[in-house]
Formats: C-alpha cells, structure tokens, sequence
C-alpha cells in the first residue's frame, strides 16, 4: 500500500516514530511529527475585543456579537443514551453486544470531534479578526464541581478554547490579555464605572443607577473584560480597574494590582 502526504517525503520519516492505531469505534490513525517553516504574523486589524464567556451564548463580543453554544453532547446525549441502553440489553460476548459497543464508541467520538473543532475555528476567527484579545481567567476546575452546571461547563469548553487562543495568538503575533478572575465585569457599568453592590445570575439587563444607561448584561462584561485589558496594557489607563492580568503572545508579561471596593471581593 503506498502512502503519500501533500509536501511531506514519507521515505525520510523514522518509522520508530510512527505511531498506528485503532480507535474502538474501527478507525484506524497514523500518527507522525514532520519539521514545518513559521508562519507569518497576521496582518495588523487595528481592532481590539473582549471576551465574555457563558453558557446561554459560548462567548459574547465587546462590540455586540454573539457565539452560540453549540452544546455538543446535549444534542447527542439521546441518541447516546439510546444506544448504551441495547448494549447494556445484549448478552455479553456476543456479536450483538460488540456491535453496539461500537455504536456507544462512535457516539463518543463525534461528540469529542465536534469538542474539538468548534474551539479550533473560533480562535482562529477571532485571531485573524482582532490584534488583541482579553478574556477572564476561569476557574473551570472549581466551577464544575457545582453539580447543575458541571455537565454544561464541561461540554462549552472554555479551558480547550483558551488554550487555543494562547497558542495561536502567539504564532499570529496577537497579543492575548488574561484578566483576573474576579474582577466584577458584569455589575460594573462600563459608561461610567459605577459598582453595583449584587447582581444575581438571573438578571439579564440592568440599568445603571447612576448614569441611568441600560445594559446587557453579557455585553457588558465584554466592554469592562476589554477595558480592563487596555488599562494594564496602559493604552487607557484610569478606565478600568486591571487585577493580575497577563498578556500573551508577542508582547512581554504585565501585571497590575487589583482595585475594587471590599464588597466586591471573593476568596480565592
């Protein structure tokens, strides 16, 4: 059987680092490292965005727009479930029960391979819209462990999409600001900065009581996680309150101390 790869010369590969295997499902991999040039940096957008992840909408843009959430295994867990029902119904070891394993297994696959591809083509939207990107810092292994959001955050991603975001920034020269984690970005008005003392979860839109604007609620947050991204890069200083933040890509590590009221401080 001959093998070909467009710009690869199989006959110089070590075949001590080919890797083959089979995945349950019947699917057979190759797997290789090859040597490739560094890509170019992007070209410069002169555009700037923060990002709010959630769970209703994956991710909400400063300037308005909004991601979907595909909710990959939502959608799938019927048929899933569906199909580790007849295995769980066939005897074991025989032909039937093999089968549907492999039913089980493909199910699992596509919603890993739908996991991973959604993450991949929105960083590189993102990247190749915007010179600089700041997002929160979450703090998904604490988050997932609230049992009515576990399933919801594990399917959304965020910590796959961020690490997209990281790498890709660097190899486009984008600069990619991570912002502390608790920094009130949704109960801070970003037309004039007034501190909201609570907010709850189910308040979608909020009318600032001192400037009287009227926000979305995950909007935003993306205004204030963007500010607060430009106030440490020092491009707006004295606009937002910068706590922790680290910025990625081309550009060298920054850092500032965090300055909100007591009330809206949490534990680390």
């Amino acid at each position: 059987m001959a093998w070909s790869w467009p710009g690869v010369d199989l006959a110089t590969l070590d075949p001590t680092m080919v890797i083959v295997s089979r995945e349950p499902g019947g699917r057979w991999y190759v797997t290789f490292a090859v040597d490739v040039d560094q890509p170019e940096p992007l070209p410069t957008t002169s555009r700037e965005i923060g990002i709010d992840l959630g769970i209703k909408d994956f991710a909400v843009i400063s300037g308005g727009d909004r991601i979907a959430n595909p909710r990959h295994l939502e959608r799938k867990a019927r048929n899933l479930a569906r199909y580790q029902r007849r295995m769980a119904r066939e005897q074991r070891g025989s032909a039937n029960r093999r089968k549907a394993r492999t039913r089980v297994a493909v199910a699992h696959r596509k919603v890993r391979n739908a996991r991973r591809d959604f993450p991949h083509k929105t960083s590189t939207t993102l990247i190749e819209q915007a010179d600089t990107i700041v997002l929160e810092d979450l703090a998904v292994a604490n988050m997932v462990k609230n049992r009515s959001l576990a399933k919801a955050i594990s399917d959304a991603g965020w910590a796959e999409f961020r690490s997209r975001l990281e790498y890709k920034a660097a190899r486009a020269g984008r600069h990619l600001i991570i912002i502390d984690r608790w920094y009130p970005s949704s109960k801070t008005c970003s037309t004039c900065g007034h501190l909201l003392p609570e907010l709850d979860l189910g308040t979608r839109h909020w009318t600032c009581p001192a400037c009287r604007t009227r926000h979305d609620r995950d909007v935003n947050a993306a205004k204030n996680i963007l500010a607060a991204g430009r106030a440490v890069a020092g491009k707006n200083p004295g606009h937002a309150c910068g706590a922790d933040v680290r910025q990625q890509g081309s550009s060298l590590l920054r850092s500032a101390v965090k300055q909100e009221t007591p009330a809206a401080r949490r534990p680390a």
